[in-house]
C-alpha cells in the first residue's frame, strides 16, 4: 500500500510540473504570435511605402515601344 501512495504522489508531482510547463509554453506561444502579427503589420506598411516611392520598372502596355521589326 505504501508503494501505491508513493507512485500516486510521484504522478501528482509530474502532473503539477507538466501543468507549469504547459502554462509557460502557452505564454511564450502567445507572445510569439503577437510579435509575428506586429511584424506582419510592419512589413505590410513597409511594402506599401516602398511601392509608393519606387514605381514598377515594368512599362505599361501603352508606354511600350513596338519592337524594331514592326
Amino acid at each position: 500500500m505504501d508503494n501505491l501512495e508513493n507512485r500516486v504522489e510521484e504522478l501528482e508531482m509530474k502532473i503539477a510540473f507538466q501543468d507549469g510547463t504547459i502554462e509557460e509554453l502557452n505564454t511564450q506561444v502567445i507572445k510569439l504570435n503577437n510579435l509575428l502579427s506586429s511584424q506582419q503589420d510592419q512589413l505590410r506598411i513597409l511594402l506599401s511605402k516602398l511601392q509608393a516611392v519606387e514605381p514598377s520598372n515594368m512599362a505599361s502596355q501603352s508606354e511600350e515601344t513596338p519592337p524594331p521589326h514592326y
